[in-house]
């Protein structure tokens, strides 16, 4: 699932809405904006034998909290019981730009 499928949120199925709702609750401790509005998951996906592959990037190259927000993620699927594992990957191409930001974000954030 991508980036537009998960903030649309339109034909999810019920454990797509449930992975959702788990990566919005990981917070960037900076900005104070969950990642998928950040936009910085790409991709989400679980495979069946329950591996969360998640392709995400940072704000930067030298984010000093890549590691806080990977742990982050594995807590918030860590009582998931179809998810087994998280694997994370970053990813820096594309990279990140404020037009990756959800309206939501963009108004939080003060950027027009």
């Amino acid at each position: 699932m991508d980036l537009t499928r998960m903030r649309e949120a339109k034909d999810l199925s019920p454990l797509e809405e449930a992975l959702v709702e788990r990566l919005t609750t990981v917070i960037d401790p900076e900005l104070g904006i969950d990642l998928v509005n950040l936009g910085l998951i790409y991709r989400a996906d679980l495979t069946q034998e329950g591996v969360l592959k998640v392709l995400m990037t940072l704000t930067t190259p030298m984010c000093p909290l890549a590691d806080v927000l990977i742990e982050d993620l594995n807590l918030a699927f860590e009582d998931l019981e179809e998810v087994k594992e998280v694997e994370v990957t970053l990813t820096f191409d594309p990279p990140w730009t404020l037009d990756k930001l959800s309206r939501y974000a963009k108004i939080a954030l003060g950027v027009f």
